[in-house]
């Protein structure tokens, strides 16, 4: 197999692996937790050239961040954590306090074991914390401390991204891309190179829709956000399938089925797909060390070529831009 590529992940001047690994399942809301697995699948990543774990403070309430650090006390290479804060606390901008953020940082440091975290992320905060830079001041004295060595951005529309990116401390902006949720191609990444702020692409699967493993009478367990969480009743309902229905979802994935060339998955592919634009690294998550293998390997599939290109735009165009592409 070829080497993993590695990327810049924008001011934070870190080379990160293209393919890195998203840990939500690991703390929970993707079915039951098995630590061992867990740690089996960050090991089969690394092993595979991943160097970058992303992970948050709500994930398990911090049980994702307390396996990864386990997992970090097996390893000796560098590898690069991410985690995510401010969704533990009520969605209201006054939270954000230097008081609430340094509590925040600090509580993430115990968990993962480390004296200063390479990257925090304000976890999709409300909307109006984007417009107010005393917030990014308090990041900014965060990194002064030591703390944190950088910071930025977990959201949920383009709007937000772009209006984060004029924070000039922001080093990184994670947003859900791909082959279902396309919008970010138009102005978003552009203005990210130009701002040298670093693209983590999530949700690269649509919460597993573009593996081509589910069909139209696909069930989840109950603690499984694919199934409470199908309307939003939860959290933003595009961290969800993307927002697009299951149904529409399927209609689509048919259609893209036979795209992927012989001994690539559909899976793959759309990581690869992901990977042929300005983005920094793609953030599949995995729940056992073939799947983190599979998705890995995706980093070195053929690129996808013009006539590839052209009818994953057109599916979309047909089939998930009404649902989707002016809410996000």
């Amino acid at each position: 197999m070829d080497p993993m590529p590695y990327r810049r992940l924008g001011k934070t001047g870190y080379d990160v692996s293209a393919v890195s690994l998203g840990t939500w399942a690991m703390g929970g809301g993707w079915g039951p937790v098995d630590d061992e697995r867990s740690l089996a699948t960050l090991h089969a990543a690394v092993d595979a050239g991943t160097n970058l774990l992303d992970t948050a403070d709500v994930y398990g309430d911090g049980h994702s961040e307390r396996v990864i650090a386990r997992f970090l006390a097996e390893r000796d290479e560098r590898i690069y954590v991410a985690t995510k804060v401010g969704r533990r606390a009520p969605l209201d901008p006054a939270e954000y306090t230097l008081d609430n953020l340094r509590a925040w940082t600090e509580r993430c440091r115990d968990n993962l074991g480390v004296a200063t975290l390479d990257l925090v992320q304000l976890h999709c905060p409300p909307p109006e914390v984007y417009d107010r830079p005393e917030i990014f001041a308090s990041l900014d004295r965060l990194v002064e401390d030591g703390l944190i060595a950088h910071y930025g951005v977990s959201v949920e529309t383009v709007d937000e991204a772009l209006r984060a990116i004029r924070n000039p401390g922001v080093a990184t902006v994670q947003i859900i891309l791909n082959m279902f949720r396309q919008k970010p191609l138009e102005e978003f990444l552009g203005a990210a190179s130009e701002a040298d702020v670093g693209v983590i692409a999530r949700v690269p699967l649509a919460s597993g829709l573009l593996s081509g493993k589910m069909t139209r009478d696909t069930t989840f367990p109950e603690d499984d956000h694919r199934n409470f969480n199908r309307d939003g009743q939860a959290f933003d309902v595009g961290e969800t399938f993307a927002g697009v229905d299951l149904a529409t979802g399927i209609a689509a994935v048919e259609e893209l089925a036979d795209l992927p060339p012989a001994g690539t998955s559909l899976a793959q592919l759309a990581i690869r797909w992901i990977l042929m634009h300005q983005v920094s690294t793609v953030i599949p998550g995995a729940k056992d060390p073939a799947q983190a293998r599979e998705n890995a390997a995706a980093a070195t599939a053929p690129p996808l070529d013009d006539a590839a290109m052209q009818r994953v735009r057109e599916v979309y165009q047909r089939h998930i831009a009404p649902q989707v592409h002016h809410r996000w």
